[in-house]
C-alpha cells in the first residue's frame, strides 16, 4: 500500500516548459523547435491516429488520388496525343490501396518524429482547467509557463435547410471511396470542393457542383474561376454558381435532392451520393478555453496577435484553428513562432505579403504575394501584364493550352508584387516568382535569369517583359 505522501507525490501536477495541444503540423513545428531549445516539451494528442489533417485526411491522400485521376484522364486523350490506348478507367480498389500505403509511409514517418524521445507523447485528450492548467481524460494534471494550442479544424454543418436531415458525406468519406459513386452532388465551390469534383468527374461519376457566390474558388480572381469553371463544363461536369439553396431533402431509396434558384428560376438535382464540402471550422470544443481565459474571434478561430499570442499570456494557438489560412506552411510556421516567442528567442511574424496559394485543379490554379483586388485596396500603385498559354511553345505541344500567368510589379521601380498561374503544374511554376518576392527583385532582375527554352517557366518573360517596357513609359 502506497503511503499518503507516496500518494500526494503522484497526484501532484507535472511541469513542463511547453506543452502542445495537438501533434499536426503546427504542433510537431512548435514542440520541435521548443525542445531544440531546450525545453521540457510535452505533445498531447488524443486522436486515433497521428499524423494531423494533412497527411491523414488531407493534402497527401488527395493529391495522391488526383494525380492518379489526372494520369487516367491523360490517358483517356491517348489519341490526341498520336496514342492508341484503346480503354482507360479508374479500379477504385487499386487507387485506394496505393493512397493508403503512400499515406501510411507519411504517417508512420510523423509517429516516429512524435515518438522520437525528443518529448514526452501524451495519448489522451485535454481542456485547460485554469490559465495555466491542462487535464487529461485520466485526470492527470500538467501544468506550464507556456502552452500551444494546435488542435485543427473539422468539417462544418452550415444551417443550410434539410442538410443536418439528410446523410451527406465529408471530405473524409470521399477520400476513402472504394466504388465509383453514380453520381455526386457537391454543396460548395472551394479548394476542397473543386478539387474532389473534378477527381470523383474524372473517375467516372456524375458530378454537379453546387456554389452559392458568383464564382467558383471566391478566393482567385475571376479570371482564374473562370477558366476552372469553363475546364469543368468541358469535361462533363454541371457546374452552377450564383444560387441559393433553397430545400435538401433525402431520397426514399437512398441519396438527396437539392432544390435552388438559379438565374431567377428554382432548380432541382438528385444524386446518389451528397458531398457536403461547405468548409471547415476550428476544432476548440471541449478544450476549456473559457477556464483559460482565451478569446475567439467571430469566425470561431481562436484570436490571437503576430506572434500567434493570446489573450492569455502563457498560451499561444497555431495551425487551422487560428487562420487565417489553413495551409501547411503557414501552420509550421506559427508553431515556429509561437515556441521562439514563448521561450524569448527571436521571432519573426509571418509575413503574409508573401503568401503562396495552390489550388490542385486541372489546370491547377497559383498566386504568389498580393492579389491587384488587395493592391487596389491599399491604394498601391502598379502595372499588370498577363500572357496566356495556349500562345506557349510548351503548352501547346503538352495540349496545355489553358489558362495564363500573370505579373503584377510596383510603379516606379518595377518590384514584384505578386504573381497569378492558372495552368499545367502552377504549383510548381508559381515558385519562381514565390523566391523572387521576399527577396524584393524586380522585373529587371527578374528577366536577366537564363529561362530555358522550351520550358512551361519560360513563360514568365512576357509578361515580365510586358512589365518592364510599361514602367519605362
Amino acid at each position: 500500500m502506497k503511503s499518503s505522501t507516496a500518494q500526494s507525490l503522484s497526484s501532484m501536477p507535472k511541469e513542463y516548459d511547453f506543452i502542445v495541444v495537438g501533434g499536426g503540423s503546427a504542433g510537431y513545428a512548435g514542440a520541435r523547435t521548443a525542445a531544440d531549445a531546450g525545453a521540457r516539451v510535452a505533445v498531447v494528442d488524443g486522436g486515433e491516429e497521428l499524423g494531423g489533417l494533412c497527411i491523414l485526411r488531407g493534402c497527401m491522400p488527395s493529391k495522391t488520388l488526383i494525380y492518379s485521376a489526372e494520369v487516367l484522364h491523360l490517358a483517356q486523350q491517348g489519341k490526341v496525343f498520336g496514342l492508341d490506348i484503346p480503354t482507360a478507367r479508374a479500379k477504385m480498389a487499386a487507387l485506394q490501396a496505393r493512397k493508403k500505403r503512400l499515406v501510411a509511409e507519411f504517417a508512420e514517418y510523423r509517429v516516429k518524429q512524435l515518438e522520437s524521445g525528443r518529448f514526452d507523447l501524451l495519448r489522451q485528450r485535454a481542456h485547460f482547467t485554469g490559465p495555466r492548467e491542462l487535464t487529461l481524460t485520466d485526470g492527470t494534471v500538467l501544468t506550464a509557463p507556456h502552452f500551444l494550442v494546435a488542435t485543427g479544424s473539422v468539417t462544418a454543418i452550415p444551417p443550410v435547410p434539410g442538410l443536418a436531415n439528410t446523410p451527406a458525406l465529408t471530405s473524409d468519406e470521399v477520400l476513402n471511396f472504394d466504388h465509383v459513386p453514380e453520381s455526386v452532388i457537391v454543396l460548395g465551390g472551394g479548394v476542397v470542393a473543386c478539387e474532389l469534383a473534378q477527381f470523383l468527374q474524372r473517375v467516372g461519376s456524375r458530378v454537379t457542383l453546387i456554389q452559392r457566390s458568383p464564382h467558383i474558388l471566391k478566393e482567385h480572381s475571376a479570371e482564374a474561376s473562370l477558366v476552372i469553371e469553363k475546364a469543368f463544363r468541358d469535361e462533363g461536369m454541371e457546374v452552377f454558381t450564383g444560387t441559393q439553396v433553397e430545400e435538401i431533402s433525402p431520397k426514399p431509396r437512398g441519396g438527396a435532392s437539392v432544390a435552388f434558384t438559379h438565374e431567377g428560376k428554382r432548380v432541382t438535382r438528385e444524386a446518389a451520393v451528397l458531398f457536403n464540402a461547405l468548409g471547415r471550422r476550428p476544432a476548440t470544443a471541449g478544450l476549456g478555453l473559457e477556464a483559460a481565459n482565451v478569446a475567439l474571434a467571430p469566425t470561431g478561430h481562436v484570436a490571437v496577435d503576430e506572434f500567434q499570442h493570446t489573450r492569455n499570456p502563457a498560451i499561444y494557438a497555431g495551425g487551422d484553428c487560428t487562420g487565417p489560412h489553413e495551409i501547411v506552411h503557414i501552420a509550421i510556421q506559427q508553431g515556429e513562432i509561437a515556441a521562439r516567442h514563448a521561450l524569448g528567442l527571436p521571432a519573426t511574424p509571418v509575413n503574409y505579403s508573401l503568401l503562396v496559394k495552390v489550388v490542385f485543379t486541372d489546370p491547377q490554379v497559383a498566386t504568389a504575394g498580393f492579389s491587384e483586388k488587395e493592391l487596389r485596396e491599399r491604394g498601391v500603385k502598379y502595372v499588370a501584364a498577363s500572357y496566356p498559354f495556349d500562345d506557349h511553345g510548351k503548352s501547346i505541344l503538352m495540349e496545355a493550352k489553358r489558362g495564363f500567368v500573370k505579373i503584377l510589379a510596383r510603379i516606379p521601380d518595377g518590384r514584384l508584387l505578386g504573381a497569378e498561374c492558372v495552368g499545367r503544374d502552377a504549383s510548381e511554376l508559381i515558385h519562381a516568382p514565390a523566391v523572387a518576392l521576399p527577396l524584393d527583385a524586380t522585373v529587371q532582375d527578374l528577366l536577366r535569369a537564363h529561362w530555358y527554352h522550351p520550358t512551361l517557366a519560360e513563360i514568365w518573360t512576357y509578361p515580365l517583359e510586358e512589365c518592364a517596357e510599361a514602367l519605362k513609359r
